[in-house]
């Protein structure tokens, strides 16, 4: 058990456990890969468990209090966590870095903590084919999220407006689906809405920066059998999650972290998400919306 706590916390090889606990190399992989199963099993529904309605609302009340973004639900984002190459596997897991990967794609909340995770995807795809193929984006492709009824933007009546999800620019554009505007020739008030934006995307790199800085075996190319290297990548998370609820979520996130964000690709969104975008816009440049700093930070 020590030993798996000092591979998350200082990323130490297997031979430095080796010594320092007196146990073959093999023995020391195979407690790892024990013991971080353990840990997701018994942690996963008590700190991840997928939220209900009640809870979503309370999600996107948290991040228009520290976000200043209504009906948002949570962040997502993906990253390449560095492996050594998997027997066998061609150039699968070999991403665009030009090194070998695999990606955890996740899914946060204003206060920094991990709410879906998939962990595992190959490197070399990008992160609209991550999503797509991950349970939470067939969930909301197909509805089955629980998300709250439509409802009106704070300070207005109409138009009821979805709950959505904020991305970069990797990700396609959907009813509930915000990335921002290509940076191309923007107006003021697209201008402002990815700022607007940005704000609130910026807590899933935060929750990275964060995981990456309490775990610090993410620092460095995981050295372990690829099984293993998921389970461990698996653990952290939830374990991220556990002390996050128990010490607390204050947070300053000047944070830096070595995990690397996909290549932005050229995803086509849709008209309903089109639509939706345009009326967020049109709420940030309102009395009821705007910020008085928001022209100056742009």
């Amino acid at each position: 058990f020590f030993s798996l706590f000092r591979y998350l916390g200082t990323g130490q090889s297997l031979a430095s456990l080796h010594y320092a606990f007196l146990v073959g190399k093999s023995t020391a992989s195979v407690i790892i890969r024990e013991t971080c199963v353990a840990i997701w099993d018994a942690l996963h529904a008590a700190v991840m468990a997928q939220p209900h309605k009640e809870q979503w609302k309370e999600i996107a009340d948290v991040f228009q209090q520290t976000c200043q973004f209504p009906n948002c639900a949570g962040a997502i984002d993906g990253k390449h966590i560095r492996i050594k190459k998997p027997v066998r596997s061609g150039s699968q897991y070999y991403n665009y870095k030009k090194y070998f990967s695999f990606v955890l794609f996740a899914m946060c909340d204003a206060n920094y903590s991990f709410r879906y995770i998939d962990v595992g995807s190959y490197g070399s795809r990008s992160d609209s084919a991550v999503f797509a193929h991950s349970n939470f984006g067939k969930m909301l492709q197909d509805k089955a999220l629980d998300l709250p009824e439509h409802t009106a933007l704070p300070g207005t009546t109409s138009p009821a407006m979805p709950f959505v999800f904020v991305c970069d620019e990797a990700f396609a554009l959907g009813e509930n689906l915000m990335r921002p505007y290509s940076s191309r020739g923007l107006s003021l008030a697209r201008r402002v809405f990815n700022y607007r934006l940005t704000r609130a995307r910026r807590v899933v790199e935060c929750a990275f920066g964060i995981l990456a800085n309490k775990w610090r075996f993410l620092h460095t190319p995981i050295h372990l059998k690829l099984e293993t290297a998921i389970s461990a990548v698996k653990a952290a998370c939830v374990l991220h999650n556990f002390v996050r609820a128990r010490d607390g979520y204050n947070f300053e996130d000047s944070l830096t972290h070595s995990l690397h964000s996909h290549r932005p690709s050229v995803v086509r969104g849709h008209r309903q998400g089109a639509a939706v975008r345009e009326q967020f816009t049109a709420y940030f440049m309102s009395p009821h919306g705007a910020l008085p700093w928001q022209l100056d930070a742009i």
